[in-house]
C-alpha cells in the first residue's frame, strides 16, 4: 500500500508539472501570426536595406519590377488587404508614389508596423471571423487574409534574393557569422 501510495503521489504531481506546463505553452493563432508578421518585418527590411541606392532601379529583365519597384509592391499589397480586415486602428499615411530607397522602406515598414497593430487587436476568436476581400479571395477569414500576406511577402523576397546576388551581394539572411 506505501508502495502504490508513493507511486501515485509521483504520478500525481508529474501530471500537475505537465499541465502546469502545457498551459504555460498555449497556442494562439493571433500570437502565431503576430510573431511570423515581426518576422516578415524584420527580413523584408533587412533585404532592402541590403540593396545599394543606386541599385534600386536595378531590373533583372526589361519586363521585371526593378528591386525598389519590388520594395513598393508589397507595400501596396499590404495597404490593399490590411484595409479590408476591419480594423480600429487607422492606416498610416503612406507614399505610395516612393521612389528613393529611404522612402520605399519606410513605406513598407509603416504598412508592416499598420499590420501588426491590426493583429494586435485581433483574437484567437476575430482571427477565424470572416471578411470580405478583394475578388480573387472573396469572403475569407482575418487568419486566411494574413496567410496571404505572409506568403506574397516571401515571394517576393525570393525574388528580391536574386536581384541581390545578380549584383553581387549576398542577402541578409544568408550571411553567416
Amino acid at each position: 500500500m506505501i508502495r502504490f501510495s508513493r507511486t501515485f503521489a509521483i504520478a500525481a504531481v508529474a501530471s500537475a508539472a505537465l499541465v502546469a506546463r502545457a498551459s504555460a505553452q498555449t497556442a494562439s493563432i493571433q500570437a502565431d501570426f503576430v510573431k511570423d508578421w515581426q518576422g516578415q518585418k524584420d527580413t523584408l527590411v533587412k533585404i532592402a536595406q541590403a540593396m545599394p541606392e543606386d541599385k534600386f532601379s536595378f531590373k533583372a529583365t526589361p519586363a521585371q519590377r526593378s528591386f525598389g519597384e519590388h520594395v513598393m509592391h508589397i507595400a501596396q499589397v499590404n495597404v490593399m488587404l490590411l484595409q479590408t480586415l476591419g480594423a480600429k486602428t487607422a492606416a498610416p499615411q503612406i507614399n505610395m508614389s516612393a521612389k528613393s530607397k529611404a522612402d520605399t522602406i519606410k513605406a513598407m515598414s509603416d504598412t508592416f508596423d499598420w499590420g501588426l497593430a491590426i493583429l494586435k487587436e485581433q483574437t484567437d476568436q476575430t482571427m477565424v471571423g470572416g471578411v470580405q476581400g478583394p475578388p480573387w479571395m472573396g469572403f475569407s477569414t482575418r487568419a486566411r487574409m494574413f496567410e496571404f500576406l505572409v506568403g506574397h511577402t516571401q515571394d517576393t523576397y525570393g525574388q528580391m534574393v536574386v536581384y541581390l546576388r545578380l549584383n553581387g551581394l549576398v542577402p541578409p539572411a544568408s550571411q553567416r557569422p
